[in-house]
Formats: C-alpha cells, structure tokens, sequence
C-alpha cells in the first residue's frame, strides 16, 4: 500500500525559511520522479517542484517564479522527499501536497499548510 505522510508545515514570518517534508512508503522511491503542488483556496492544484528519476539524472525542477527560493531534494535512505523554502513570500501561503505516481496511478499526500505572517 502506497503511503505519503506529510510534515514540517505551519507559521513562518515572511522572509523566513521552512522545510517541508513527506515521507513516502510502500513505493519504488528510489526509482521513480517525485513532485510538489500547492493549492490556494478556490484554485486548481499547481505544480511547485518536481525531481526526476536517478535514471533521469535526479534533476530538480521548478515552477520559473520559484526558483532560486524552493529546493526539492531526495533522502533514498530515509525514503523522504523535501522541500526547502527560504525568502517565503506572502503568495507562499496556500496547502502544499507531495505526489508521486505509477503507470496507472497518481498518489497525494494528504496536505500540509504554510502561513505567511508579515
């Protein structure tokens, strides 16, 4: 059974820095890209980050307004996938999800929320 649990979310002060983390099992971590999206209230689910396969060269992406500010990275051995966030905004703030997905199906963690104070 496939499983993304979430942590590292909550309040971080604008400017500041925050690392968020999910934690994946039952899945081909080691083999498989893996992505971040984030989701403000009313809206679509839009696509952060994402890293592509080692096979792929373990490449990170990112959405272009992003860059430079987010970090996706890959623990193989703790079957984690991070994503730093430094210099947070206030349009930071929204429930951001971890996926990965098969051939045949996509899986979410369940969401963990990042407020921006000012």
């Amino acid at each position: 059974q496939v499983k993304l649990v979430q942590s590292g979310g909550g309040l971080v002060q604008s400017g500041g820095s925050l690392t968020l983390s999910c934690a994946v099992s039952g899945f081909p971590f080691r083999d498989k890209p893996i992505y971040w999206y984030r989701q403000y209230p009313m809206k679509e689910r839009e696509w952060v980050a994402g890293l592509t396969s080692p096979a792929a060269g373990n490449v990170p992406q990112y959405l272009e307004s992003l860059k430079g500010r987010f970090a996706i990275s890959r623990d193989v051995d703790r079957n984690t996938v991070y994503l730093r966030m430094i210099n947070v905004q206030p349009q930071d703030a929204a429930t951001y999800y971890c996926r990965v997905e098969t051939e045949t199906t996509v899986y979410w963690g369940q969401g963990t929320q990042v407020i921006v104070s000012s």
